[in-house]
């Protein structure tokens, strides 16, 4: 398993790295971290953007499914059969959102890896032939940032990000009704994710950082996307033709 992990995941993703760092990067370990990134996020767009979706439509669905909950209390089998068929009707799946974070975990592990061994030494052993490797990788980002240390400004970034993308993924809650359980859940979220990621990320180095808080930059982008699809009604029902 370990084999195929690193011949699948760690070396492609280590040598285009480097080849990054050697071509369009200039040398600059930062930018090619974000070219990296911003690669990634493109080839895995459409996984992300399902997840983007997901998490947007199922928000939107708690108060019809607090409705479906409080009309069938004393039938469980009907509650659950509305709530599928609801589900069905929006084209999502509850578990969807479990399973696309089990296809993005590898990539995510092999980029932290990927990363941190990259500010030690002895890292560029797993190269390809046609992959030159640098003399020395220098850790430093745009001549202003040592990523090699850590950097309370790229973290501080990372979690203003990740605030943002929180906030555009929630749904407006109509004046007068309470936000449901799972609403109120995902409105902590907004504020959880962002002390989340200034606790583990601080002690880390800054190039840790710097991933983060660049797909974290795509994911808003991405989240804008998803709100306007679904305001124009293109992604959210299963009998529409963009879904």
């Amino acid at each position: 398993m370990l084999y195929l992990y690193n011949l699948i995941l760690y070396q492609p993703l280590l040598n285009i790295l480097i080849f990054f760092y050697n071509t369009i990067a200039f040398g600059d370990l930062g930018l090619s971290i974000i070219f990296l990134t911003l690669l990634i996020r493109v080839v895995l767009f459409p996984v992300f953007h399902k997840s983007a979706r997901h998490q947007v439509v199922m928000q939107r669905l708690q108060p019809e499914l607090k409705k479906i909950q409080e009309i069938h209390k004393d039938n469980r089998e009907k509650q659950t059969r509305a709530m599928m068929d609801l589900y069905k009707e929006h084209n999502v799946n509850p578990f969807s959102g479990f399973l696309l974070l089990l296809v993005q975990l590898p990539i995510l592990i092999a980029i932290y890896q990927i990363i941190l061994k990259s500010l030690k030494p002895g890292f560029l052993s797993g190269l390809y032939g046609f992959v030159s490797a640098p003399e020395a990788i220098k850790t430093s980002f745009l001549g202003l940032i040592n990523l090699g240390e850590r950097s309370i400004f790229i973290v501080g970034l990372a979690a203003l990000a990740q605030y943002l993308q929180g906030r555009l993924s929630l749904p407006k809650i109509e004046a007068g009704r309470k936000p449901t359980p799972p609403e109120k859940m995902s409105r902590q979220m907004v504020f959880l994710g962002p002390v989340m990621t200034v606790v583990i990320f601080y002690n880390f180095p800054a190039a840790v950082g710097l991933y983060w808080f660049t797909t974290s930059l795509f994911s808003i982008v991405q989240q804008i996307i998803v709100n306007k699809q679904i305001a124009n009604g293109k992604l959210g029902r299963s009998n529409q033709k963009n879904n």
